[in-house]
């Protein structure tokens, strides 16, 4: 195992060096920063197929909505 041991301690790094550490963006209000996905092609349950999530990325509080595969994310604003 002495040979194994050798080849670990000088085995060449392929990975690129990460870089300075920046800290996380620290969040302050509810509702400001928000992730919006939809989940489709699910059986249709009166009128609906698709379901809206809203996750709020402070308290992640999520919202789903029910609504169809015809709704677009512009048709939401």
């Amino acid at each position: 195992m002495k040979g194994y041991d050798a080849y670990q301690h000088n085995k060449n790094q392929t990975q690129l060096p990460i870089g300075k550490v920046m800290p996380n963006l620290i969040l302050e209000k509810v509702w400001i920063y928000i992730s919006v996905n939809f989940i489709t092609k699910l059986p249709l349950v009166q009128g609906y197929n698709s379901i809206l999530v809203v996750v709020d990325k402070f308290i992640k509080m999520v919202h789903f909505v029910p609504t169809t595969k015809r709704t677009s994310a512009e048709g939401l604003v």
